[in-house]
């Protein structure tokens, strides 16, 4: 059974860090594209970071470029975000999803979230002021 697990949410204050876990089963992560969203209660989805299949190019959001940074772990079958300077506006439910890549973009930002294939259930960050 394809399935990703997120977790490390919780609750931070703003100058915190979190780091955010989503591991894999039923398939291998290092052969998707990897994303992780967040969505903010009455706000659009938000991409956040994504890393390539090819060679691990990480792209980030300008929200969150120089804070956030994204890692592949292939022994663990898991991909992390690590999340440093959190700020307010950073709360929201976080989510990683997996693209099996058949485009096989190198910018891993090119695909949309229509485009991955599997979602986890989510973990909740919330950063307090």
């Amino acid at each position: 059974q394809v399935q990703l697990v997120e977790s490390g949410g919780g609750l931070v204050q703003a100058g915190g860090s979190l780091r955010l876990s989503c591991a894999a089963s039923g398939f291998t992560l290092d052969s998707y594209t990897i994303g992780w969203f967040r969505q903010a209660p009455g706000k659009e989805r938000e991409a956040v970071s994504c890393i390539n299949t090819s060679d691990g190019l990480t792209e980030y959001s300008d929200s969150v470029k120089g804070r956030f940074t994204i890692s592949r772990d292939n022994a663990k079958n898991t991909v992390y975000l690590q999340m440093n300077s959190l700020k307010p506006e950073d709360t929201a439910v976080y989510y990683c999803a997996a693209n099996p890549d058949e485009l096989q973009y190198y910018y891993c930002s090119a695909y949309g979230p229509l485009e991955y294939d599997y979602w986890g259930q989510g973990t909740q960050v919330t950063v307090s002021s």
